[in-house]
């Protein structure tokens, strides 16, 4: 053998024993850094955003140093390259007890969590981000505007047809009886007090001061039903204190009684607010600007059952999920991101109306919240409303 097929297959030798696992390694180890920086130029290439970028932004304390002492102003970006994944999934975490927790009455636990009387501290990004029109596998178009994010082993083609069928309930609006049923399982939720770029981290994001949690978000819902003369019952009932978890097993019990007391309500929405977050610690607040205000986008949230789960009429609430998300676009184009059809319980096979929405982030300010309710009120009392 020459001398120089030896050095060459030592050469190969060397690059494959050493080379390519230290590069390997070395780029598994920065890949999400380049990933942040790709996305960035991206951004700033499509025009979309201006992008602050840390020397080192892998480490939460790194990052919040490096926040210049007068942040930029937050940008509206328009979707384009941060995934539906960033938004975290609503957890529903069981008792750690056999006994179910009991749920207090609001106004015994309003100073409880008191919301902050000030928020001085300035060490996290809030930015504005509209979620707009999805492609890939996941997702489909619905006729009636907005889109459905399918993470189950349905066919798209099988849900496109579900989609297109009606709700399986009937609405009297002119009944005195209560056909809807608002309630929150996670009522502590709160919001920013204002619209701004930034955020204290020392703020939890829960209160249980009614004025400032989901409460009131579910309070605007209830003054359009009124509006459209369409008979609820608000629950305001707090199930997530002192203990979050269990949550939804206090919620699911306070739900049966109610729908054993009142049988004529057919829609039931468990109405939260989500938490999404950079890894790097910018909070976002979903956007869309309706009638020249801004409001926080909502998220629809239907269940699917693997057969596991104990919901057999899963499919039935799809299809009101699938009306709703198509009303809402046809009256606020823009408020809604895709419906989430996925392997969730929360609740909803106690009817065939039961559905979780999640309205805004950590990041929306509180009035932008309050505003989604009142529209998603509006929809429902055009929905359901009597003569």
């Amino acid at each position: 053998m020459d001398i120089k097929k030896v050095c060459l297959r030592c050469v190969a030798v060397i690059i494959v024993a050493f080379v390519m696992p230290t590069g390997i390694w070395l780029y598994a180890r920065s890949a999400s850094r380049f990933g942040r920086v790709a996305a960035a130029v991206a951004g700033v290439a499509m025009g979309e955003y201006k992008p602050y970028l840390s020397a080192d932004d892998d480490s939460k304390a790194t990052a919040q140093t490096a926040y210049p002492s007068k942040l930029e102003a937050a940008v509206v970006s328009k979707h384009s390259i941060w995934d539906m994944d960033m938004a975290p999934q609503e957890k529903q975490t069981p008792s750690v007890s056999a006994e179910v927790p009991s749920p207090l009455p609001a106004q015994d636990v309003t100073d409880k969590i008191p919301y902050p009387a000030s928020m001085e501290g300035n060490d996290g990004v809030i930015e504005k981000y509209t979620y707009g029109r999805y492609d890939g596998e996941q997702y489909f178009d619905l006729d009636g505007g907005g889109q459905v994010r399918n993470c189950t082993e349905l066919s798209n083609d099988e849900l496109y047809e579900e989609s297109s069928k009606p709700y399986d309930f009937q609405i009297d609006g002119n009944s005195s009886e209560p056909q809807i049923l608002i309630y929150h399982t996670h009522a502590t939720e709160s919001f920013e007090p204002t619209d701004k770029d930034h955020y204290d981290s020392s703020f939890s994001c829960k209160t249980t001061d009614p004025e400032m949690n989901m409460l009131s978000v579910g309070d605007k819902i209830c003054e359009q039903l009124d509006k459209a003369g369409v008979a609820y019952i608000h629950d305001t009932l707090v199930h997530d204190y002192p203990s979050y978890d269990g949550s939804y097993d206090s919620s699911r019990m306070a739900v049966k009684q109610i729908l054993e007391e009142y049988p004529s309500i057919k829609v039931c929405l468990d109405v939260h607010r989500d938490g999404i977050e950079r890894e790097y610690g910018t909070r976002l607040a979903p956007v869309a600007e309706i009638e020249g205000r801004e409001a926080a986008q909502l998220m629809i949230i239907s269940g699917c059952d693997d057969g596991t789960m104990g919901m057999p009429d899963y499919m039935k609430n799809f299809h009101f999920a699938c009306a709703l998300q198509s009303a809402l676009e046809s009256d606020w184009q823009g408020l809604t991101r895709p419906v989430l059809f996925d392997y969730r319980h929360y609740n909803q096979d106690l009817t065939t109306g039961s559905l979780l929405i999640e309205v805004g982030s950590h990041g929306n300010s509180i009035t932008q919240a309050q505003y989604t309710g009142e529209l998603i009120g509006k929809t429902l009392g055009e929905m359901f409303g009597g003569e």
